[in-house]
């Protein structure tokens, strides 16, 4: 991996992307998205400050933990003065985005509990199945093949 020299204090988009391991669609991707920034030269060439490198590293840890972009950008949002993320700032948001990530376990471990309560019918009966109709939250409304007919004419 090529070194930056210090003085250099803007990279290219190839330079990010050789530095970062992301590829420079997913960069432009980025910053589409508002995750980055970048200023253009008087030929229209992207100019990433080299504080980029972190902010991009800071996406490509949140997202391999499953953090939605959405969310990652609202966390880089927040930072004063738009500044790179350190290690505190990884310490508070991680600790906020544990209890979501602990909820969404739970989630997928009661999914793939009930799953192999539908391999052996395959019914996905609306009335009684824990997938398409968990904790029966159709029930109180309607049952059956009434709630069928809504779904076809309310779509």
């Amino acid at each position: 991996m090529p070194q930056i020299p210090e003085k250099v204090h803007e990279l290219t988009v190839g330079q990010l992307s050789s530095r970062s391991g992301v590829a420079v669609s997913a960069l432009h991707f980025y910053e589409s998205k508002g995750l980055i920034t970048s200023r253009r030269t008087s030929g229209n060439q992207r100019r990433y400050h080299r504080d980029t490198l972190r902010r991009v590293a800071f996406i490509r840890a949140s997202q391999r933990v499953g953090i939605p972009l959405a969310t990652i950008r609202e966390a880089l949002d927040s930072l004063p003065e738009e500044r790179t993320p350190n290690r505190e700032d990884w310490a508070h948001l991680s600790e906020h985005w544990r209890a979501e990530l602990d909820e969404r376990i739970k989630q997928l471990g009661r999914l793939r509990d009930h799953l192999t309560d539908c391999i052996g019918c395959g019914c996905l009966s609306l009335e009684t199945c824990v997938l398409s109709n968990p904790d029966d939250v159709f029930g109180e409304r309607l049952t059956g093949s009434r709630l069928l007919a809504e779904r076809r004419t309310g779509q």
